[in-house]
């Protein structure tokens, strides 16, 4: 098994604290209402707090049926958090899982930046290329986006 790192950040107009709530705190109720087109459902095995494990169900059509989220943690304060993608979506056979630690900071021109550090564990001795890692990255930022432009239409979701 291989491990490569990858760290990245993209900033939004919206408040950090908003984002968080919106990611962590309210996710299973926000991603379908701010992705239709993609997140079928979201669903809570266990309370929420690490371990647990958050199972998202993508809609029919997409190239992936669910995957399975194992909460690391997260700190209301520091407005971190951590998950790994342990099961389904673009593990395949050549990715054991998909570590994610993220933090949401003010950005000094208003809004926020998410600063983000993943962890790719590959099975054997495959080595992940930049352009895949890109694509996954990508594929992240669209649901991101998502998100964000839910919150700009909603200004009352998660204050």
């Amino acid at each position: 098994m291989g491990v490569v790192t990858y760290e990245f950040e993209v900033t939004s107009p919206v408040a950090p604290t908003r984002l968080f709530k919106a990611f962590v705190l309210e996710g299973a109720k926000v991603y379908p209402k701010a992705a239709p087109h993609a997140i079928k459902s979201v669903e809570l095995e266990g309370d929420g707090k690490p371990g647990s494990i958050v199972k998202i169900n993508f809609v029919e059509g997409l190239p992936f049926q669910y995957m399975k989220h194992m909460i690391g943690g997260y700190d209301e304060n520091n407005l971190s958090y951590s998950y790994s993608l342990i099961e389904g979506g673009p593990l395949g056979d050549k990715l054991e899982k998909i570590s994610y630690e993220n933090q949401f900071v003010a950005a000094a021109s208003g809004g926020s930046v998410c600063k983000s550090s993943i962890k790719f564990y590959t099975v054997g001795d495959y080595v992940i290329t930049e352009d895949e890692i890109k694509a996954l990255i990508q594929r992240s930022e669209v649901v991101y986006k998502a998100i964000e432009a839910y919150l700009l239409a909603n200004t009352d979701a998660c204050n």
